[in-house]
């Protein structure tokens, strides 16, 4: 072999050496520049679904409490969030989301309260469906984040 080769030959091998290592380098940073935007994605999606599960139920709620459920499709629009809940929540919302929704049932079908009792009972923490809900979604959420 011509030694006169040698130092092409190096600065070849060199040259491939630096193009792979930038290739793999910018590889594994869109990976996980597309990971991350993942997750970002993943949790505003579940954060506005919480935020709707929330609206809707608290709504519900205060309508539960001074009527009887005389339209079943009342529940329709809940009963759609808790099941998209169940494709994306943790069994923990899930779990508190079911709740929160046989709480209304049962608010519906008990008798019909003033609406100043709920003024009344809602600062003793009596009154309160979704406070376990937002907790198991405030800890699944501060999961998510890390």
């Amino acid at each position: 072999m011509d030694e006169s080769l040698i130092p092409v030959l190096s600065a070849l091998a060199g040259s491939a050496i630096g193009a792979l290592a930038s290739f793999v380098s910018t590889w594994i940073t869109q990976i996980s520049q597309a990971r991350a935007a993942r997750r970002m994605h993943d949790r505003a999606r579940r954060e506005e679904l919480y935020g709707e599960f929330i609206s809707e139920a608290s709504r519900l709620f205060v309508d539960a409490f001074e009527h009887e459920l005389e339209d079943p499709a009342k529940l329709v629009h809940l009963y759609a969030i808790v099941s998209t809940i169940r494709l994306f929540g943790s069994p923990a919302t899930l779990l508190e989301a079911e709740k929160v929704m046989t709480q209304i049932g049962a608010t519906y079908f008990a008798p019909n309260k003033d609406v100043r009792l709920f003024a009344e009972i809602a600062p003793a923490g009596d009154l309160d469906p979704l406070f376990a809900f937002s907790k198991a979604c405030r800890d699944e959420l501060k999961i998510a984040r890390s």
